[in-house]
């Protein structure tokens, strides 16, 4: 249960405010995460994170599934990240039948944040870390319906929203990196192809977290065989069996299919990509015949 879905819509910004000020005074005594999963953007982790959340040890952020402070926020301070966690005693008593609590949060923007790893890494050194990858082809035609349908693009066709990535984010990194505060729309909303680009990004995961507190999962075997792979999350989590009631798809967003020219443009873009992190897994990716 969450605040958001305890107050009326109305109300909900007033009550977030009041109950991370009442946070940030208590957090010394409030946990945080274990572990974290940090992407990837449209590959399931929303249906991966409600799974996860239903586990009796596990307590999830009291507002979002994800806090963005080692992407969006992190000119705050610490005691206003660990406001978004449960006080550690309160947390004992409500998981005292099933084991430890355990905290965890969910934020698909940290696996692809050129600096949001680097500072999990130094701030959270112990942490495990879970991410969740997809077909990229389709990850990147997922992730345009998404930003359209929200706003966040404007461009109404999308192979020309692929033909302006590299442009929209000229200059994007050097501008993130001079200013901590400096939201960068097009690197968060519009990189559909680079976001796919899973091996650089898990590479400079794995640089920084030895490979033993890394699991990376793959979406299509996670809906395949939903009760298989959990139970191998479990096991990485050191939780106690479980499974939930269903395992659900959430935020699917249905629609006309790839146009088959962009389709093969990026199957062939992403062909080296992928080769890089077959050999970086030691695995073929879920996506990848042959």
């Amino acid at each position: 249960m969450t605040v958001r879905s305890l107050v009326p819509k109305p109300l909900q910004g007033a009550a977030r405010s009041t109950y991370l000020a009442v946070g940030g005074a208590t957090s010394a005594v409030r946990m945080t995460p274990e572990f974290i999963v940090v992407g990837g953007q449209r590959c399931g982790t929303t249906s991966l994170f409600k799974n996860i959340a239903e586990h009796p040890q596990v307590l999830r952020p009291a507002v979002d599934k994800g806090i963005d402070w080692f992407t969006l926020h992190y000119d705050r301070d610490e005691s206003w990240y660990r406001s978004h966690f449960p006080v550690e005693r309160i947390a004992r008593l409500r998981t005292s039948r099933h084991g430890r609590p355990v905290a965890f949060e969910a934020c698909t923007y940290y696996m692809f944040h050129p600096f949001a790893m680097e500072r999990l890494a130094a701030r959270l050194p112990d942490v495990k870390v879970v991410a969740m990858l997809r077909d990229p082809v389709e990850r990147a035609f997922s992730a345009y319906k998404h930003e359209f349908a929200r706003g966040f693009e404007t461009v109404a066709d999308f192979g020309e929203a692929l033909a302006l990535e590299d442009s929209r984010l000229e200059g994007e990194l050097e501008r993130m990196r001079a200013d901590v505060t400096y939201e960068s729309h097009p690197h968060r909303h519009q990189a559909y192809r680079r976001r796919g680009q899973y091996a650089e990004q898990l590479d400079r995961v794995f640089q920084l977290f030895p490979r033993e507190r890394v699991h990376v999962m793959d979406s299509e075997a996670y809906f395949a065989e939903p009760e298989r792979e959990y139970a191998a999350l479990l096991e990485f989590l050191d939780l106690s069996s479980f499974q939930p009631a269903a395992f659900e798809r959430h935020n699917a967003r249905p629609s006309s299919p790839m146009p088959g020219d962009t389709r093969e443009l990026l199957t062939a873009h992403y062909k080296s990509h992928d080769e890089r992190l077959a050999d970086l897994l030691g695995r073929r990716p879920g996506w990848v015949s042959g």
